[in-house]
């Protein structure tokens, strides 16, 4: 069964149009690289897809939820239990140490669970760091606490927007490994917005964004 369906969407801004005809399907432990050229709408895709942003026409169904028939609310409660996010800024709080971001979405569902957070950090090899500050970690680090918050709370879809943008080859590399292990032990899916096709070949499939749809890559 598909954890997230698409059918049709399409997304404008006035009279420009970002894209349409835009269908897919995600099933649990896959993952999918999304290509396409900077300003190919990657980026809104995504946000269409978290209900985040509203397509103009079309239907997204999230771990068997039509978000068009979701209102804020139910759509804020269904992106705190069903997604996880990995951004290529981190978004980490700077103010917490690695183990309280790691724990947030929990805390987002009323939620502790040390253990649990425990066992995230040790999974992307940080189980050391737990009381460090943000501030005191380097880019390969930041991510890897980005993708052990994204997965604390076993989420059915990780949406990872460029998570690889601003690490050097052999962290990157690292990043990737950790995130499609981690996505696939969890039994999720994962969709993965990168421009590197490095990091489109760790995907188990390729698909191409332009205004006129997806298209194999």
């Amino acid at each position: 069964m598909s954890l997230l369906s698409a059918h049709r969407l399409r997304k404008s801004y006035g009279e420009v149009a970002v894209f349409s005809e835009v269908s897919l399907s995600l099933a649990a432990g896959e993952i999918v690289a999304l290509l396409g050229e900077s300003g190919s709408g990657k980026s809104t895709l995504l946000n269409c897809l978290a209900g985040l942003d509203t397509p103009d026409a079309g239907q997204i169904v999230l771990d068997g939820h039509a978000l068009e028939g979701l209102d804020d609310d139910a759509r804020a409660a269904l992106r705190r239990r069903a997604l996880g996010f990995v951004f290529q800024a981190f978004h980490l709080l700077p103010h917490l140490s690695v183990a309280d971001n790691v724990a947030l979405p929990l805390r987002l569902l009323g939620q502790r669970d040390d253990a649990r957070v425990q066992h995230m950090l040790q999974a992307v090899r940080l189980d050391g760091l737990a009381q460090r500050m943000p501030r005191q970690l380097s880019g390969g680090q930041l991510q890897r606490v980005a993708i052990a918050r994204a997965l604390v709370h076993r989420p059915r879809l990780v949406l990872a927007d460029e998570p690889t943008g601003n690490l050097d080859p052999r962290h990157a590399g690292e990043v990737l490994d950790l995130l499609r292990t981690c996505t696939r032990k969890a039994g999720a899916a994962c969709l993965l917005v990168t421009h590197s096709e490095a990091a489109a070949q760790a995907a188990d499939r390729r698909l191409r964004l332009d205004a006129d749809g997806l298209h194999d890559a």
